[in-house]
């Protein structure tokens, strides 16, 4: 796929904005990475939901089920030209999930499996309007490095990871010394897979212009 030359980036840019956009998440990393579209959008709060999930979905299929129970709370008072965003993401390590940290202790214990070890972050995105909805998911494959006690109990001291599935935030100390290699998206690891977001967004335009 070829890149975006900049002399049609703003182009690019005014073609996909033909809703009103809003990013329904608690996520700060995830308002910041959307500002990097240039693109107007609103943030809504979500409210505390039941996060749960059936027992038979695989690793793959929970992000996708979660981000669609965040936009179902909106669904009742969306206007026609609205397009909610919302999105989840999981930490999957031999076939285990390592959702956010429930406290110091759960989030040491997250960090020393994760030490020396490879495992996979999953995000999914529901892009969802008063009649359609649209979801897909991108895995970004982490390798971290041999972190000793000392490096884990100092990051999750200071920085307090308990809003992070893993209880890591790859942008944050623990991604400069701890992260050897990424297979696939960054950002998808920091929780919205950007240039994957961008193409889903321009395909929508298109649809409702065909339709």
């Amino acid at each position: 796929m070829t890149c975006l030359s900049k002399q049609n980036e703003q182009v690019q840019i005014r073609i996909i904005v033909i809703y009103k956009i809003i990013l329904a998440s608690n996520s700060p990393r995830r308002k910041e990475l959307l500002k990097g579209l240039d693109i107007d959008f609103e943030v809504r709060v979500i409210p505390d939901i039941d996060e749960s999930y059936p027992p038979d979905l695989s690793p793959e299929e929970i992000p996708g089920y979660i981000a669609q129970k965040k936009a179902a709370v909106y669904l009742a008072s969306m206007q026609a030209d609205e397009l909610i965003i919302t999105a989840d993401t999981i930490v999957v390590l031999d076939g285990d999930i390592l959702e956010k940290p429930a406290d110091k202790n759960d989030a040491i214990r997250m960090l020393t499996r994760l030490s020396g070890r490879k495992h996979q972050v999953i995000t999914a995105v529901a892009l969802t309007t008063i009649d359609r909805q649209k979801s897909f998911s991108v895995t970004s494959s982490v390798d971290f490095a041999t972190l000793t006690g000392e490096e884990i109990e100092y990051y999750v001291e200071k920085y307090k990871p308990y809003d992070k599935a893993g209880a890591y935030g790859i942008q944050e100390w623990i991604g400069y010394i701890g992260v050897c290699s990424i297979e696939g998206s960054f950002y998808n690891v920091m929780g919205l897979p950007m240039q994957r977001l961008y193409q889903e967004l321009k395909k929508l335009k298109t649809e409702k212009t065909e339709n």
